[in-house]
Order: C-alpha cells, then sequence, then structure tokens
C-alpha cells in the first residue's frame, strides 16, 4: 500500500502530465460553481420571492432587486472575462472585461423580456396540464418551466458569442432535471415540456409558438460528423404542434407543419405537412 504522500505526488504529476486544472491565478475557465450560483441569482431576478428563502415584501423589493443586481453585474462579468480570454487567448485583459460587461448589460437589459416569454410558458404549462392548480404550483415546482428558463438565458448569451458559460449553464439544468436543450436552439413563446426526464433538443432546432412536447422527445441530427459544425442538423418544429412520449424527430431539412401531432414512439426522418391546407 503506497504511502499518503505518495498518493498526493502522484495525483499532483497527472496534473502536470495531463493537463485539466483550473488555476485561479491563470483565469483561463469560469467556475462552475460560480456560473450556479449567478444562475440562481438571475432565476430570482425573474421570479422574485420564489427561488429563495429570503424575505421580501414591497418595502424591500426595490433593495433587494438592486443588490441581486449588482451582484450578477459584478459575478457574471468576472465569469465572462475568463471565458472571453479562453476562447481568444486575449491578453489584454481590460479589452475582455469591456466586452463581459457589455454582454452582461445586455442580458440584464433582456430581463423584461425574458419575463415576458417564461411567463407565456408558465402559463402554457398550466393551461396544459390539467393536474396544474396554479401558475405558481407550476413556477415552484415544474422542472419542464425551469430548464425552459435556463435555456432562455442560456440561448440570450449563445447568441453574444459568450463562450463556455451558455453550454455550463445548459448542462446544469441537463443533470438537475434530465432535459437537454442546447442554449443555440431557437423556441418561440408558450413552450410546454411535460414531465420532461430525457427530452433532448438540439443546436440548430427551431421551434415555434405554443408548442408541446412529452419526456423522451428527441429533435435530433441524423448526422453527427463534426463537418457538419455550423449547418442546420436539427428538425424545425412550426406552431401549434405537440409531440408525444419518445418520439425521435431528425434532420435539418425535416419540419413538422404547424398544428400537427406526432404520436408516441415515433421515428421521422422526414418532413410532415401542415395539418390544416390551403388550396391555391
Amino acid at each position: 500500500m503506497e504511502s499518503t504522500d505518495t498518493l498526493i505526488q502522484n495525483i499532483l504529476s497527472s496534473y502536470n502530465d495531463l493537463g485539466g486544472i483550473n488555476l485561479s491565478e491563470a483565469e483561463t475557465f469560469p467556475n462552475k460553481e460560480d456560473v450556479t450560483s449567478i444562475l440562481l441569482d438571475l432565476e430570482s431576478l425573474i421570479f422574485p420571492g420564489f427561488k429563495t428563502a429570503q424575505q421580501m415584501d414591497r418595502e424591500n423589493l426595490k433593495y433587494l432587486t438592486g443588490e441581486r443586481v449588482h451582484r450578477i453585474i459584478s459575478a457574471l462579468t468576472k465569469e465572462a472575462a475568463k471565458a472571453l480570454l479562453y476562447e481568444c487567448k486575449e491578453k489584454n485583459r481590460s479589452k475582455c472585461y469591456e466586452k463581459a460587461a457589455q454582454i452582461v448589460l445586455a442580458l440584464l437589459e433582456r430581463i423584461p423580456y425574458i419575463r415576458k416569454l417564461i411567463t407565456s410558458d408558465a402559463q402554457a404549462a398550466f393551461a396544459g396540464d390539467p393536474a396544474a392548480k396554479s401558475i405558481e404550483e407550476v413556477i415552484l415546482s415544474y422542472p419542464g418551466l425551469e430548464a425552459i428558463l435556463i435555456h432562455r438565458i442560456a440561448h440570450f448569451l449563445f447568441e453574444q458569442k459568450l463562450p463556455l458559460i451558455p453550454r455550463m449553464m445548459s448542462e446544469y439544468i441537463h443533470g438537475k432535471t434530465g432535459i437537454d436543450i442546447h442554449p443555440g436552439a431557437q423556441i418561440g413563446e408558450g413552450f410546454f415540456i411535460d414531465h420532461g426526464t430525457g427530452v433532448v433538443i438540439g443546436e440548430t432546432a427551431i421551434i415555434g409558438n405554443n408548442v408541446k412536447i412529452y419526456q423522451g422527445v428527441t429533435l435530433g441530427a441524423l448526422s453527427v460528423q463534426k463537418e457538419l459544425c455550423g449547418k442546420k442538423r436539427h428538425p424545425t418544429i412550426q406552431d401549434n404542434v405537440t409531440i408525444y412520449a419518445n418520439a425521435t424527430i431528425l434532420g435539418g431539412e425535416t419540419v413538422i407543419g404547424e398544428g400537427q401531432t406526432i404520436g408516441g414512439n415515433s421515428w421521422i426522418i422526414k418532413s410532415v405537412k401542415p395539418k390544416y391546407t390551403t388550396n391555391e
């Protein structure tokens, strides 16, 4: 049996040989724990009083909101700057901080719109699930809604071309809910994921308004070849579509037409016409 000192030295040697270290003085990568804490603050900013035990009333709402905004600006700017430094190997620290600060402020400016979108998602869940007794129940307990909320935050940062952090956010909520939505996916209003476990939505998927999907649904690619990066690989789901459990829809050219219902356990690699069409 090796001594404790030898075990420690072997581990340290593996750090040198294999890498995979995120040293604080190097500031190379964002910190996973800090990104998770930032997400909790963002969730609390969007649904104040729902996500933490902090007592909140009309008198202290302004103060607590201001405190949270300043905390997000400080923490997320720091992590965003690390991500930018990692991607471009930029040694001009001030330039990365400037760009990071711009992205964070843009996200905070977007919060009222994200609140509008997620409210429509909560309303869709309440309307679409007979078991839901109130909007508040949906906000407090539905994993699908939380996954969509985190996606809407991550998607905005993805559109701002912030590396690493959007994917870290999506993988955090993936681990928590079993719902895997790539931050690049485009999702319209009134989106409802019922139950949710095992849902996979790929990077280039496009989902319209008032779409409802059940557990185990995959919106994936026909091929995962690396050279297809940057191309449309995942399906388009038009407005008012329902997709039942464990359906698999694949391919960048596959379009599920407006108003259609896709049955459970389906395997679809070709487009489906809209439910209602007019003869011209």
